[in-house]
């Protein structure tokens, strides 16, 4: 792995970044300038590490810095750096699998778990311009290509078993991150926890029925098992619309230090559950009625294409660049068998699909009731009509995962987000 080795991890001030970047002579050049002339500006706003934008005079720079906890908390949860390394992983891989959506890396130093990016500009998170009322026009062809790439040629239909198996190695030691993903998005929510909130009063009662919903726990617990046993594909491990960065024509995705094998739904039901939510806030947010319903028109579209269109993407890769050892071609060989082998892949984009409308429900429901909220909902300045909106979601969230025979194509979860659009939930008081 590139990068120095040189000193002991220290969290960068300033100061010592201006330093560091400085010693690196194509950053030094990148930049421009004396390094006392630029400009240092720290915008993290996540909830685990520091991030800053620096500027000289010839360009820019985003550096990306992992503290040794979570910052969202603060010291009492200890994190371990290693997220770091894994991030800069996942990152290469990507950009090999998917170019030109990730940012490019321009260095990392592992002691210091510090990663060195191209500066997205004009580029904003995906979620603070649909809070807006903003449509992504190019965000679909690029999201479902990012995903359909980045997990095909990461699973057993493109690769050998050997290389599978190493490539999970490779990922293996992050799980502290996936330990926070299997309390927070499949355990805390369905039970007493600190850090759980919502917004009470109005959901008290609905807190109190999660927890005791059993058939709910039964559905999160078997998806909180896929998570662990399912080493499907290198997932982004938190693909939702706040690592996204996007104009009217580019999209990138950023902050893959959650990433692991895998079940490929995951990500893919992160995507989703992220633009419905959106759907639901948008009812909270002060737009004039007619913006309102052409942007949750474009929102529920956008839904039904990225799985369209990532189904398309992955199914075609499927039949073009399958060489890796499941599914041998010498079983499937002649007419009958090319015959057999394209229903088990319409089967197996079934069973892909079950996975996803899950994961997005077990994602919704911890955005409202877990620890981690989206501005979605948060910036809705009312909180009973944020609660209203919440409670919509939960609504949908609960039947996606409880009810699965009941969303066997997208266009059944849009569906049913189109009726729970004006639905009136009974609040506690």
């Amino acid at each position: 792995m590139a990068g120095d080795r040189a000193g002991d991890y220290r969290i960068l001030h300033e100061a010592d970044l201006r330093d560091c970047l400085a010693g690196q002579p194509k950053l030094a050049a990148l930049l421009g300038g004396e390094p006392a002339a630029w400009s240092i500006t720290e915008v993290g706003d996540g909830n685990l590490n520091l991030v800053f934008i620096v500027k000289g005079a010839r360009g820019g720079v985003a550096v990306k810095q992992a503290l040794p906890y979570v910052r969202l908390v603060g010291e009492s949860w200890p994190l371990p750096l290693s997220r770091a390394h894994y991030e800069y992983l996942a990152l290469s891989k990507q950009a090999e699998l998917a170019p030109g959506l990730v940012p490019a890396l321009l260095h990392h130093n592992e002691t210091l778990a510090l990663t060195v990016m191209e500066l997205l500009e004009p580029h904003i998170i995906m979620r603070k311009g649909m809070v807006a009322g903003t449509q992504y026009l190019r965000f679909v062809d690029d999201i479902t290509t990012f995903m359909a790439r980045t997990l095909f040629f990461s699973s057993d239909l493109a690769l050998s078993a050997a290389e599978k198996k190493e490539a999970i190695a490779a990922f293996a030691g992050n799980h502290a991150l996936c330990k926070i993903t299997e309390d927070l998005i499949f355990t805390d929510p369905y039970r007493i926890a600190e850090q759980n909130r919502w917004t009470a009063p109005y959901l008290d009662g609905l807190a109190a029925h999660l927890r005791d919903d059993m058939d709910l726990h039964v559905a999160v617990s078997r998806l909180k098992l896929k998570f662990m046993a399912s080493p499907e594909a290198l997932l982004h491990g938190d693909l939702h619309t706040g690592s996204i960065m996007v104009t009217e024509s580019e999209t990138r995705v950023i902050d893959p230090q959650f990433a692991f094998y895998g079940p490929m739904g995951f990500d893919v039901g992160a995507v989703l559950a992220n633009l419905l939510m959106a759907y639901f806030a948008s009812a909270g947010h002060e737009r004039a009625p007619g913006e309102r319903q052409v942007f949750e028109g474009w929102v529920l579209d956008t839904v039904e294409q990225v799985w369209n269109e990532f189904s398309r993407k992955f199914l075609d890769l499927w039949r073009s660049e399958a060489r890796g050892d499941a599914y041998p071609p010498a079983l499937f060989a002649g007419e009958k068998g090319a015959a057999r082998l394209e229903a088990e892949r319409q089967a197996y984009m079934q069973r892909l699909f079950a996975d996803t409308v899950g994961f997005a429900a077990a994602k919704t429901i911890r955005r409202i009731f877990g620890l981690a909220h989206n501005i979605d909902f948060e910036l809705i300045e009312d909180s009973r009509k944020r609660a209203i909106s919440e409670a919509r979601a939960v609504r949908l969230a609960r039947g996606m995962m409880v009810e699965a025979v009941a969303f066997r194509t997208i266009a059944d979860v849009t569906g049913a987000a189109r009726k729970l659009r004006d639905w009136m939930p009974e609040l506690s008081s």
